[in-house]
């Protein structure tokens, strides 16, 4: 094993974050509305986090895809808007740190990351809507995601794959930046039931499917997001536990979301979700404690993550 030696700390939720400060939000476009009219505002929410003490940020462009702009438009201008999400997310990090960032080791497993060096992750979206293993659609997955991988490529650090439902939509995006040699990271959704014997993938697949996967293609981390981040602890326990196991160099991390529990049936664009009042940023920095406890070392946040989240786990983490 060779974990990082503090956690690795990520931005928070970009989309909320326009929406509460008032930058051009709206169903079904989401936050790719705001790279359309207010590209400005994507790049100061980035610098929000940054200066909250984020090491990593991930581009916006995660609705940048056929569900949520259409699929005239993505075809369009689905390659000009990703790559702008791309550059103001590098021009973002290349502004630098902030003085109260202390990075400690790189996504990769030998470089050093000084405060002047801010990452930035590439998001590899759900194409067919979040939560929804039976959207899932592997002929439109073949085309968009090598456009998205060529769109950001120039700009990214990492190859972020996000809200992953299932492990067939994961092979897609392993399958998309197979060619290259920056880290993958693996990032699932998992169903939001608390109450379940073992938390599992939104598609019922189970963690150790997940685990096994993320060794098949060599990807650098193993993450849960965009669900309740009481189940992104339920699953860090166990995937930290069967890691040790096997004895295996995999990272692990976590970035829940504020959301009330989202079903089976939850549709990613039918409407703006609430959020939960309830999780502080000290409240959330708790929980996230303890999944460092079950030995994650990237934490960060998902929707309804703001900027204070981030500067709470900076200086707890």
């Amino acid at each position: 094993m060779n974990p990082l030696s503090k956690p690795l700390i990520l931005d928070g939720g970009v989309g909320r974050e326009l929406k509460r400060i008032g930058a051009p939000f709206r169903q079904p476009e989401w936050s790719a509305l705001a790279l359309m009219e207010a590209p400005e505002q994507v790049f100061k929410v980035h610098r929000s986090f940054i200066e909250a003490g984020a090491q990593v940020i991930t581009t916006n462009n995660y609705a940048v895809v056929p569900y949520h702009i259409g699929t005239e438009r993505f075809e369009q201008d689905g390659e000009s808007l990703t790559a702008l999400a791309g550059r103001l997310a590098r021009d973002a990090a290349d502004a630098g740190a902030s003085e109260s960032t202390s990075p400690s080791t790189s996504p990769g497993n030998s470089a050093t990351v000084t405060s002047e060096k801010v990452w930035v992750g590439g998001s590899l979206p759900p194409l067919s809507g979040s939560y929804r293993p039976d959207l899932y659609n592997a002929s439109v997955a073949a085309k968009a995601y090598p456009l998205i991988v060529s769109a950001l490529e120039p700009y990214v650090d990492i190859w972020q794959a996000e809200t992953m439902v299932s492990i067939a939509e994961a092979r897609a995006v392993a399958t998309a930046v197979s060619h290259g040699d920056k880290p993958l990271w693996l990032a699932f959704t998992l169903k939001d039931e608390p109450e379940l014997a073992e938390p599992c993938l939104r598609s019922g697949e189970s963690l150790q499917a997940a685990i096994d996967f993320a060794l098949e293609v060599n990807a650098e981390a193993l993450l849960f997001n965009c669900c309740l981040p009481e189940v992104v602890g339920q699953a860090l326990a166990v995937t930290g536990s069967l890691r040790d196991q096997l004895g295996v160099n995999l990272q692990l991390g976590g970035y829940g979301n504020t959301f009330t529990p989202r079903g089976a049936d939850a549709e990613a664009n039918s409407n703006v979700a609430e959020l939960r009042a309830e999780v502080s940023p000290e409240h959330y920095a708790a929980m996230a404690a303890e999944w460092r406890r079950s030995g994650a070392t990237i934490i960060g946040g998902c929707c309804g993550i703001g900027p204070e989240h981030i500067a709470e786990l900076a200086r707890c983490l």
